[in-house]
């Protein structure tokens, strides 16, 4: 990690302001759904957030990314901003889609976000689709698709990856392999040795990193992404990582136990950072609590704006139903 810190110091900075955030935000959300501020259910990226910021630096603006129901972090890290996103979770209608989506649909085609999804592997085919549009277009973007490793299962996912593959589209395939698909293990619900299996029947490059290393994830899909710009077709990454919370807020949890996420935490991508930067004098303690003052304000900010938000009129139920006649 010395070599690394020396070569990409101000990047890793940006970087672990940006997993802070995320972690900011998560955390907050957490606690409002405890005080039954927010509706509906929340699912959080807690322990994640490497592999949203690591991934969606290896792309620009015009670049493009499907999400999960998990996707907070993945819309922070792609420039969506806490105050709208904040809004939406309290369905109010200065959130990205009126109040209408809540924590599980957030959207912005604008910002190149083509949406959270509360349908577990509905992202790839929509990024497939993207891919395609991008290969008749001829231009040179990309998408990013991240997926949960339960969603290896769904048959949407395996007909995204062959249609990426027969048609070379640049379409880079991201697996958050969090250990669990709810609440069973991935061990009990994939009879393979490795993910890597899934992108290589469909033709593409396959790889297994640390997704818990903000920079092993950046590295990985800025190579990927590189390929699929220059025409060589989309890749597959697979990100070991984990939540540090239950599959949605609220879950018991009984199908794991302390010790096992005690050794994930001990792993933390974001504390693992921080030691590294102030073990190199690239930043000091005093820095690290500014950032996260930063953060924390910045946080505040966005509750204040939700909370002061108004709700929907009633007529919006009926707009943005159907698209303008042609």
């Amino acid at each position: 990690m010395p070599d690394v810190v020396a070569e990409y110091t101000e990047q890793l900075i940006d970087q672990l302001r940006e997993m802070i955030l995320i972690r900011e935000f998560e955390t907050r959300v957490s606690s409002l759904f405890e005080d039954n501020e927010l509706p509906g259910f929340v699912h959080l990226c807690l322990g994640q957030e490497a592999v949203a910021t690591g991934a969606c630096w290896a792309i620009d603006d015009d670049d493009f990314i499907t999400s999960t129901h998990r996707g907070h972090g993945h819309s922070i890290a792609k420039g969506l901003e806490p105050d709208r996103m904040m809004a939406e979770l309290f369905g109010k209608e200065t959130g990205y889609c009126g109040g209408k989506s809540g924590s599980m649909h957030i959207a912005d085609v604008d910002q190149g976000m083509l949406g959270a999804n509360g349908i577990v592997g509905a992202g790839p085919s929509l990024a497939a689709g993207a891919g395609l549009s991008i290969d008749q277009s001829d231009d040179d973007r990309v998408c990013l698709s991240f997926f949960g490793e339960g969603a290896m299962a769904e048959g949407v996912v395996h007909e995204s990856m062959n249609l990426a593959g027969v048609r070379d589209l640049p379409v880079v395939f991201i697996c958050e392999n969090n250990q669990y698909g709810e609440m069973t293990p991935a061990e009990d619900q994939h009879n393979v040795d490795g993910f890597e299996a899934r992108g290589e029947a469909y033709g593409m490059p396959a790889e297994t990193i640390d997704g818990m290393s903000v920079h092993e994830v950046y590295e990985a899909t800025a190579e990927a992404v590189e390929r699929a710009r220059n025409g060589g077709g989309p890749s597959l990454i697979i990100c070991e990582t984990y939540r540090y919370h239950g599959h949605y807020e609220g879950d018991p949890m009984t199908y794991r136990t302390e010790e096992e996420v005690e050794q994930w935490r001990e792993r933390d991508p974001i504390t693992t950072l921080e030691k590294s930067l102030v073990e190199s004098n690239n930043l000091d303690e005093s820095d690290v609590e500014e950032i996260r003052a930063v953060a924390s304000e910045r946080i505040d900010e966005a509750v204040e704006f939700a909370r002061d938000s108004d709700y929907p009129d009633e007529q919006a139920a009926f707009e943005g139903v159907y698209t303008e006649e042609i």
